[in-house]
């Protein structure tokens, strides 16, 4: 296994790619630093590093939107990460199935797939 150490962290975060491994939809992007990458190897659960809160999360840990992770793979310059995962419900805490519902006329392309108010 790669050591996590070995891997290009910017101020000790580097990004994490959320792909759903069936369909090959990118569900999300979020930031990781090492003790969340080490607690998704360790659970097989997504955990992700909240800028904003500045904590460790779980990714579902109130939605029950969780998404467990299948395999994760390193780029090439060893500065991002992809997981490959089963979604549970959905991605996106506006209530989407991917955070990336929207073209760039703001039109909404993606699949609503809950009302956020029924779960936050």
């Amino acid at each position: 296994m790669i050591d996590f150490g070995n891997l290009k962290y910017e101020n000790g975060l580097i990004i994490g790619i959320v792909q759903d491994r069936a369909s090959k939809e990118v569900l999300m992007c979020a930031y990781m630093n090492r003790e969340a990458l080490e607690k998704t190897v360790e659970t097989g659960i997504a955990h992700f590093w909240s800028r904003s809160r500045q904590k460790l999360w779980k990714k579902g840990e109130t939605s029950g939107h969780l998404q467990k992770v299948k395999e994760i793979r390193i780029d090439c310059d060893m500065d991002s990460v992809l997981l490959l995962v089963e979604q549970v419900g959905g991605a996106c805490h506006m209530g989407y199935r991917s955070c990336f519902y929207r073209n760039l006329d703001g039109e909404v392309v993606g699949e609503k797939v809950f009302e956020p108010e029924d779960v936050y």
